[in-house]
């Protein structure tokens, strides 16, 4: 594309595709003036859930039946990628669509980070903004994780959790919301205009509890929680399946009860000789617990659209910031290139408008907010700064120019030139890490090697010239400082 910016391919493809959008969606919802109400949104989006932990995907073995229904009524992302797996950045693109080096969250939001406004700014164009903007009301459940504690220094106690003031919640109307804190079975949140010290303890595992709030925003009796008159989005963003992984209530455990950790790790990446497959090997019965059981939790909350007759008209998305390693190339957690930690599961259903199936796009976050705002019918809304792009197109059914790859990226507090940029393509992942003396390339073959064994770097080295080349492209256009730190 030579020397055309992001921004101005972007801005392109969205013009050329907006019309078929509106086609396929046969006009319903697609105009401000058009008399009919646009469709509400439920996003829900649980922290830590790897996209191999859907049943249906026939990798993990978990019991997820509610996930496995929503598969068969909505269009699954089979390659949806999260192109920095770990929370606070994910946030950020998914609320600003722009990438971290543009919105400035470049890492976890915590107090030894506030100094260099590693946080989603006030002064931020949000999805939620555009949405409130457009006439919806807008709630937020659960883990927000985008603000900066109060600055700590080197020596003094790190702190994660953080207050955020009602002007900093960029739309969200109603608010039910902490910002870090992982006791999964005494959470605590700060309610709607609640001072900084007057949070509002709970004791009940959070999913559970996060879905009861939302069922009762959804059924909005006495109109006490938004406007019966105007469509609404709803955010949950439950914590589990996150750790600490043992705080799930037993009667999701006992599901797994009589399988080995060789029977639910089974994935050939995993060595149980290592410390972290040891780790992997006494968590992962409870990790997979917690996935059960936010399945379950999402289940109610679909089961209360149905009740309320709001099925029809209303966008249902499940994903999740990143998935979870357990165990696989002796890593846990997160923030690392590898299948289970990139892929994000994307399922999202509009009942008469799109199609079930698969379709192997591949989503990047920054893409999720122009994509929602394009099936609402708000592309026009799309604020100039989002670099995400408009995927609702091919979401409806319709052709549109797809990707060929999607970025990934890991940076050090303070050094936004530093760290790691990679790819992710249908077929490999390129990863280049930055080294003082000489960068660490490495380049998987997904299809030939799907457990991500062998580093084929040296073998190939026409590949990695390739996505060299289109990885440059990719940070040109998105103005990253790595190519020239």
């Amino acid at each position: 594309m030579g020397a055309t910016t992001r921004r101005e391919f972007i801005k392109g493809a969205t013009a050329l595709t907006a019309g078929m959008a509106l086609s396929r969606a046969s006009g319903l919802r697609a105009e401000e003036d058009d008399g009919r109400r646009r469709p509400n949104l439920v996003f829900v989006f649980p922290d830590q859930f790897r996209r191999q932990s859907m049943g249906f995907m026939g990798e993990d073995p978990v019991v997820t039946p509610n996930l496995d229904r929503l598969a068969s009524e909505g269009l699954v992302l089979t390659q949806a990628v999260s192109n920095y797996p770990v929370c606070s950045p994910y946030r950020a693109m998914l609320m600003t669509g722009q990438y971290p080096t543009s919105n400035g969250v470049l890492a976890n939001c915590q107090s030894r980070r506030t100094r260099f406004g590693n946080y989603l700014k006030a002064s931020a164009r949000c999805l939620s903004d555009v949405l409130h903007d457009a006439g919806y009301s807008l709630g937020y459940i659960g883990k927000w994780h985008l603000d900066g504690p109060p600055s700590t220094e080197k020596g003094e106690k790190i702190e994660w959790d953080a207050y955020t003031p009602p002007e900093r919640r960029h739309g969200f109307d109603f608010w039910y919301s902490y910002g870090v804190f992982n006791d999964h079975m005494n959470p605590h949140y700060w309610v709607g205009g609640a001072a900084e010290d007057a949070r509002t303890e709970v004791h009940d595992w959070s999913p559970r509890h996060e879905a009861n709030v939302a069922m009762d925003y959804i059924r909005n009796r006495d109109g006490r929680h938004r406007s019966p008159d105007q469509p609404f989005a709803l955010f949950v963003s439950m914590n589990p399946p996150h750790s600490p992984y043992h705080l799930v209530p037993d009667e999701y455990v006992a599901m797994y009860d009589g399988k080995t950790d060789g029977d639910l790790l089974n994935r050939p990446n995993v060595d149980f000789d290592l410390e972290n497959g040891r780790k992997a090997s006494r968590s992962v019965k409870h990790y997979f617990a917690s996935v059960t059981g936010v399945d379950d939790q999402f289940g109610r909350i679909l089961r209360c659209l149905e009740e309320e007759g709001l099925e029809e008209e209303t966008v249902v998305v499940f994903s999740a910031d990143h998935g979870d390693m357990m165990g696989s190339h002796d890593r846990m957690d997160k923030n690392v290139w590898y299948e289970e930690s990139c892929g994000m599961p994307f399922l999202i259903r509009w009942t008469g408008q799109i199609r079930p199936g698969t379709d192997d796009l591949l989503l990047s976050a920054p893409d999720v907010m122009p994509s929602l705002l394009g099936l609402m019918g708000l592309s026009d809304r799309t604020p100039e700064a989002v670099e995400g792009t408009d995927y609702s197109v091919a979401m409806l059914g319709g052709t549109v120019a797809r990707p060929t790859s999607a970025l990934y990226f890991l940076i050090p507090t303070g050094r936004p030139g530093g760290g790691r940029r990679g790819l992710r393509t249908h077929r490999y992942t390129f990863v280049i890490q930055k080294r003082t003396r000489q960068n660490q390339v490495v380049l998987h073959d997904n299809v030939e090697d799907p457990y991500q064994m062998k580093n084929i770097a040296g073998e190939a080295p026409e590949v990695v010239r390739a996505l060299t080349e289109e990885l440059h492209g990719w940070l040109r256009k998105t103005d990253d400082p790595w190519l020239e730190a």
